[in-house]
């Protein structure tokens, strides 16, 4: 047997244990090979390969990105089918791994409906791709930005200022939300429970009001806001990444903007940007990536193709591929109702 991986889209804590776990799983049981396209679908249109041997794989666990590089490119756009194809037929590769967050997937999604023989695997801090309970990376970036609403909880008080931090995640909330929940933020606003920049404003003016003159406020990048009484709404510029999805950022200065502006209070913007992706992965991202390494290499040596590795509960399994046509999951309202309990 021998098997295509590639990892695309953005990077992620935990890429680097699903490639071992993929590697490992194919030598030893299957007495295969593995061979990486570097730099994702790029390495497959550009026919740049390394096979991940013994070698390749060893101390990989614990590192943080991934070992065959990534990028952003649409596979299903200009000829690409035919492309990936002629690509698995020069290096003799019966199946292709991809290694994906909601976008990718995608992608791979509309491949393997024209015949290309994939499993999916999904990764991303967003923890948007739907049919899993969690994507590898997802734990990791929680425990980051956690960290972060823990440090600046103490300058925030030590201050008196009103701090408000930037999470990623473009059109879900899932960061925002657990991190507001577990680090004990103040107010959070994500996609699925927005909020005029008036009421953001009035939970930090009621805390006031109780002599607690600091706040801090979770919010995600991808968040709207509702409008004001006064119809006032704010306006963030419209940008797109390669796969025509917008790409966001900025709220977090504009609401500390507002609060300052309104409040006649002290406002500081943080935003975590990238520090989100890096780092190693945490115990949860390892076990969970190696799981689902080993799950996808059994799929393709049964040719069972068209299906996406998933966690069920404590269960690694598989659905079909096409369950990404839903588009990106929501967080989940019971936990949105939750982060409300203890806004203010």
């Amino acid at each position: 047997m021998r098997l295509g991986i590639l990892t695309g889209g953005g990077d992620c804590p935990g890429l680097n244990a699903v490639l071992r776990a993929a590697a490992v799983r194919t030598l030893r049981t299957y007495e295969g090979h593995l061979i990486g396209f570097l730099d994702g679908w790029r390495g497959v249109f550009e026919s740049r390969t390394r096979e991940l041997d013994r070698a390749a794989i060893r101390g990989i666990l614990p590192r943080g990105g991934t070992v065959l590089g990534t990028s952003r490119v649409d596979p299903a756009r200009d000829g690409g089918v035919e492309r990936v194809r002629d690509a698995l037929k020069v290096h003799e590769v019966d199946g292709l791994l991809v290694v994906g967050g909601e976008g990718t997937l995608a992608g791979a999604w509309a491949l393997s409906e024209a015949g290309i023989p994939i499993v999916g695997i999904p990764k991303t801090i967003d923890n948007d791709v739907p049919g899993t309970d969690f994507a590898v990376g997802f734990d990791t970036a929680l425990t980051t930005v956690v960290e972060a609403v823990d440090r600046l909880h103490t300058t925030a008080e030590s201050h008196d200022r009103v701090i408000v931090l930037e999470t990623m995640g473009r059109s879900v909330g899932w960061l925002a939300v657990c991190a507001g929940i577990a680090g004990g933020a103040d107010t959070t606003v994500a996609p699925e429970s927005p909020m005029s920049v008036h009421e953001v404003c009035e939970t930090v003016r009621h805390r006031l009001a109780r002599g607690r003159d600091f706040s801090v406020v979770v919010i995600a990048e991808g968040a709207e806001f509702l409008p004001d009484p006064d119809g006032w709404t704010p306006v963030v510029a419209d940008r797109r990444d390669a796969f025509g999805r917008p790409v966001y950022g900025g709220v977090g200065e504009m609401l500390a903007h507002e609060i300052e502006r309104r409040l006649k209070v002290e406002a500081r913007t943080v935003k975590l940007g990238y520090v989100q992706r890096g780092g190693a992965p945490t115990a949860f991202d390892r076990l969970l990536g190696t799981r689902m390494g080993v799950h996808a290499v059994d799929l393709a040596a049964r040719r069972r193709y068209g299906r996406m590795v998933c966690l069920n509960g404590l269960q690694v399994s598989s659905v079909e591929l096409s369950v990404l046509q839903h588009g990106p999951r929501r967080a989940d309202p019971e936990l949105c109702e939750v982060a409300r309990v203890f806004f203010g």
